[in-house]
Parts: structure tokens; C-alpha cells; sequence
């Protein structure tokens, strides 16, 4: 019985560490971390992208830790144009431009004074980004996931709180096109942000994390000043590849432990 108890209990070990892989050390807290967040909305039964949906119970307490814990909250731009940064510095971001990044994030922001940059697609709406990256991604999710408004932008961007970072004009995958349809998704993307928010927009995020040399050259190119990957880890020398800077992944399946291991080490367990 003793024999039985002590290999299930080794197994339950075994699948504790594989999912946490609490044992990884810490990546020191002088390297800010970058985090990923999509939408902060509730689960929907038998979605496709749930791990996408990062709860707003789950958000808040996500964001009262990090205040609670002492982390300093800072922009995209914070994290380029200073070379020194507190200990424990935080950059939180948004991809894509979803309504509940209003209705959900914006009030958790306000309340706990945390910056965030968001990249958001130009032309974001009735389109189904997915199936950009792969053609069986068909059912619509996204498409039909509401957007934000320019106003609900320019609310966010008048506060102080939100920046904006260019995500290309339909939230294209690079890698499809030639360079001359890549430099116009990149470039008329950051210039229509610009000119329809009117303020500079310096950070790029790749749509889908899918980059080569030729769109990292196009993003300097475009002025951009550094650019985000969904490469999972935490940059240690920002300014030697600022055009691949990894980032935290946060998902919407993670339990409070997973994100404070996540800040610790900037990576998930081994089970996805």
C-alpha cells in the first residue's frame, strides 16, 4: 500500500513539474519582461481560442500581484529610450484589437495606474485573422470577436496609460506576400495609426510571430524603433535585437501559480 501510495505520488510530482517547470531558475528581475495578452473576456464552451481569452477575474488579479509585488508598469517606448529601468520592470501588451481590451483591461488599468501598448490592426474589422495562418481555421471566431472603436482608442491613448504599436493594416501573414505588398501592410499600417490618432507609433508586433529578415528590415526601414515577436522568453540585452524581442505569453488557461512562474523565468511548463 505504502509502495503504491509513494509511486503515485512520484507521478503526481512528475506531472507537477512537467506542467510548471517550477524548477527552472529565475531569469534576474534587472530584465524587464515583456508580457502577451489578446483579449480579456470570459471562456466560451467549445471555442477555438480560448487560450486566448485571459479571464477578467483572472486579469485583475494578474495586474493587482504585479502592483502588490512591487513590479514598475512601463510602455514600449519606456523600455527603448531608457537604458536604465527599475528592477522588475513590466511591459504589458495587447495584440490585435479587441473590444474587451476597453471593457475589460482598461478599468483594471486605470485602477492599479499600469501602462500597457497596444498593437492594433488597421483594418480590423469582419475579418477572420486565423485562417491567415492556416486555411482550416475557418469557423469565423475572431471575425465575429468584437473590435475595438477609434473612440474607445482614443479614450485609452488620452489617458495617459495606453500607447499604440503598429500590427500591419489586416493583420497579414508576412510571410504569404512579396516586399512590396510586406513594406505597405507595414509602413501605410504605422502611417494610418499616425495619422488617425495622431500620435508617433514607434513599436511593431508581427502578426501571427511570423517574421524573416526581410520584414525586420522593412520595420527599421519604417521607423519603427523596436519590434515584438511571440518567441517565448525574457530579453536580456533589448537593444542589441530590438527588432525580436521576445515575450511572456500569458494564456487564458494559466492559474495564478503558471503566471508568477511565468515572471520568474519567462516560460511555460512542458506541457502546452
Amino acid at each position: 500500500m505504502i509502495a503504491v501510495i509513494l509511486i503515485l505520488a512520484a507521478l503526481a510530482l512528475l506531472i507537477f513539474s512537467q506542467r510548471y517547470a517550477w524548477w527552472r531558475p529565475a531569469v534576474d528581475y534587472r530584465y524587464p519582461r515583456i508580457l502577451m495578452y489578446h483579449m480579456v473576456a470570459e471562456h466560451r464552451k467549445g471555442a477555438r481560442f480560448n487560450k486566448l481569452r485571459v479571464r477578467p477575474g483572472m486579469f485583475e488579479r494578474q495586474v493587482r500581484w504585479l502592483k502588490e509585488q512591487g513590479w514598475h508598469f512601463a510602455s514600449m517606448t519606456d523600455l527603448m529610450q531608457n537604458r536604465k529601468l527599475p528592477e522588475k520592470t513590466v511591459v504589458i501588451t495587447f495584440d490585435d484589437g479587441y473590444a474587451d481590451n476597453y471593457l475589460q483591461a482598461y478599468p483594471v488599468l486605470k485602477k492599479y495606474g499600469a501602462k500597457a501598448t497596444l498593437y492594433l490592426v488597421v483594418d480590423r474589422f469582419d475579418r477572420d485573422w486565423s485562417t491567415s495562418k492556416k486555411a482550416h481555421h475557418d469557423s469565423g471566431e475572431l471575425m465575429h470577436e468584437p473590435k475595438l472603436s477609434d473612440d474607445q482608442v482614443r479614450e485609452m491613448l488620452a489617458s495617459g496609460l495606453v500607447e499604440l504599436g503598429g500590427h500591419t493594416l489586416t493583420h497579414a501573414n508576412l510571410a504569404k506576400l512579396d516586399r512590396e505588398a510586406r513594406t505597405r501592410e507595414v509602413v501605410s499600417g504605422r502611417e494610418q495609426l499616425q495619422q488617425t490618432f495622431g500620435q508617433p507609433v514607434s513599436s511593431f508586433a508581427y502578426p501571427f510571430g511570423i517574421y524573416d529578415e526581410q520584414d525586420v528590415s522593412i520595420c527599421a526601414e519604417a521607423g519603427f524603433l523596436s519590434a515584438v515577436t511571440t518567441e517565448e522568453g525574457i530579453n536580456r540585452d533589448r537593444f542589441s535585437d530590438p527588432y525580436r524581442l521576445k515575450r511572456v505569453k500569458i494564456s487564458g488557461k494559466d492559474s495564478m501559480l503558471a503566471f508568477r512562474l511565468r515572471m520568474k523565468t519567462g516560460q511555460r511548463g512542458w506541457k502546452r
